[in-house]
């Protein structure tokens, strides 16, 4: 008996996100969507694990994210930059953040996931994860793009308004917050901070693609 060559995708951000048993199936929910992120299974169980996850479990292992297509907008973004964001399940949830290249999506870091974290924690620790690793590297001339305003205010301020209470579950983003703020506290950033214009330019290059 000959082999099934049928395959699952996976589709995390799209027209309509959900698995799909054809390439015809997926293709019409990725093309032209930007920021599209698939990937495809040998199997529907496969599948099906991998959907209950963030795409990022799946990135490392060679997901595809198509091209954003962001060239209306090519005279008022700033290419040369990085994008950082968060996501988390619920408030408080399971928390990451990461921070990628803005013009290829191109992941440089992400911490997590995290126990009982919010998603506004999770701005402010990668903004200022981006801060440090340019300021590290000596590329202090490169900005970055943020979608919370939040964030950006507990940087400014270098304090962090947050309700989320300590408990031993969430105790590593604790000592990260304490971490950042001390970086804030102690070291000056030449680095510039721009917000992510949502509303005109669809989601950051960062996104999760959990919504």
């Amino acid at each position: 008996m000959a082999k099934s060559k049928t395959k699952y995708y996976v589709v995390w951000i799209g027209l309509r996100p959900g698995i799909y048993e054809s390439w015809a199936e997926c293709k019409a929910q990725i093309a032209n969507y930007p920021n599209a992120t698939y990937k495809s299974f040998k199997t529907k169980q496969e599948a099906e694990q991998a959907y209950k996850k963030p795409a990022s479990e799946s990135i490392g292992k060679k997901a595809k994210t198509t091209a954003r297509d962001l060239s209306a907008f090519k005279d008022e973004i700033i290419w040369e930059s990085i994008s950082v964001d968060a996501a988390c399940s619920n408030n408080p949830g399971i928390m990451e953040y990461r921070g990628v290249v803005t013009q290829t999506g191109k992941e440089i870091f992400k911490l997590g996931p995290f126990e009982e974290g919010t998603n506004n924690v999770g701005e402010f620790l990668a903004l200022v994860h981006g801060l440090a690793l340019l300021k590290k590297k000596g590329k202090e001339d490169i900005p970055i793009y943020s979608d919370s305003k939040t964030a950006m205010a507990w940087v400014r301020n270098r304090k962090v308004k947050t309700t989320l209470k300590k408990t031993s579950k969430n105790e590593p983003i604790f000592l990260l917050m304490n971490r950042a703020i001390k970086w804030l506290e102690n070291n000056s950033y030449k680095t510039k901070i721009y917000k992510w214009d949502t509303e005109r330019w669809g989601e950051i290059p960062a996104d999760f693609g959990r919504k």
